[in-house]
């Protein structure tokens, strides 16, 4: 039982969190896991990341609970929808996270034109020095860069793609008020791309929403950028689609069954495959952290979220 001197925790850590958040959490607000809790009754807030979930089992084990604060710009691990019915708000970490995913999604693109990676394995592997020469690839200016999903981090990434000298083209809900060519549907945008990259948010909106279809219309020269969720992609087709080279490659900072990535990826010299790393800088993490902190202190002081979401 809690005393004056000791009273009960008002948040908890669900899962997911990064070790010098879960210090933060405990330091400030004496926050326990869900699994040490004494007093569940008593949380009012949840604090939650790194895809673990935050769905109606988690809100029946916490009966006070009235805010789930999520430590990432996705929040497709938050069952949001049944949060609104039971009057709990949810918010994420936009914005602090914008430039550092932007930059990995521009990267994996040129990375994919330019076999840069692909080249570093050539050499590695010894092949230069056996007088070997490793294939011509394909200049980045002219490119068509089409992004799938112009929010924050799909205008960052088109004007990054844009001072690489690339063209520009995109899809979203409905078209915005800028300069680039817009496509009405995902399939009309990879039919004009050289290289498809998907920015679009995880969830059951955008599940499967680049399939068969998609990867046909982007065809055996172009290029799959994806560093939003595994999700988004259909990955069977994809798998499917290179190893026919019906697509000429991709990039890939995210998978369905992550840390699992299929094994008929790994040994592929046209794709790149990294360990979800989009975010992953110590400035931008710790920018994220004190966005977390920021919204438990004004839901607990004055009961309102800093960067709420709203049910779709």
């Amino acid at each position: 039982m809690s005393t004056d001197a000791n009273p009960p925790a008002r948040v908890v850590q669900l899962g997911g969190l990064m070790p010098f958040l879960r210090e933060w959490l405990v330091e400030r607000y004496d926050a326990p896991q869900l699994a040490d809790l004494d007093e569940p009754a008593e949380i009012e807030v949840a604090v939650v990341g790194g895809g673990a979930p935050a769905g109606a089992a988690e809100m029946d084990a916490l009966p006070g609970l009235r805010a789930i604060v999520n430590f990432g710009v996705g929040y497709d691990n938050v069952d949001v929808t049944e949060a609104a019915r039971r009057g709990i708000v949810v918010s994420n970490t936009p914005d602090v996270l914008t430039d550092a995913v932007a930059d990995v999604a521009i990267f994996l693109a040129v990375d994919l034109l330019r076999g840069l990676t692909a080249a570093d394995r050539f050499v590695r592997s010894g092949a230069w020095g056996r007088g070997e020469r490793f294939p011509l690839t394909r200049d980045v200016r002219g490119a068509v860069v089409g992004v799938l999903g112009l929010g924050r981090i799909g205008t960052a990434t088109a004007e990054r793609a844009e001072a690489f000298g690339a063209e520009v083209h995109y899809h979203s809900r409905s078209p915005k008020d800028v300069a680039w060519t817009y496509h009405d549907s995902p399939a009309a945008l990879a039919a004009a791309s050289d290289v498809l990259v998907v920015l679009t948010p995880g969830g059951e909106g955008t599940e499967r929403l680049v399939d068969t279809a998609v990867l046909d219309a982007l065809g055996p020269d172009g290029y799959l950028v994806n560093v939003a969720r595994g999700s988004v992609v259909d990955e069977e087709a994809l798998v499917d689609a290179l190893e026919s080279d019906r697509i000429a490659g991709a990039g890939l900072d995210v998978f369905s069954d992550e840390p699992h990535v299929p094994e008929a990826l790994l040994g592929r010299d046209d794709v790149v495959l990294l360990p979800h790393v989009g975010s992953a800088t110590t400035q931008t993490r710790e920018a994220m952290g004190r966005v977390v902190l920021d919204n438990v202190d004004a839901f607990l002081e004055r009961g309102e979220l800093v960067t709420p979401v709203a049910p779709s």
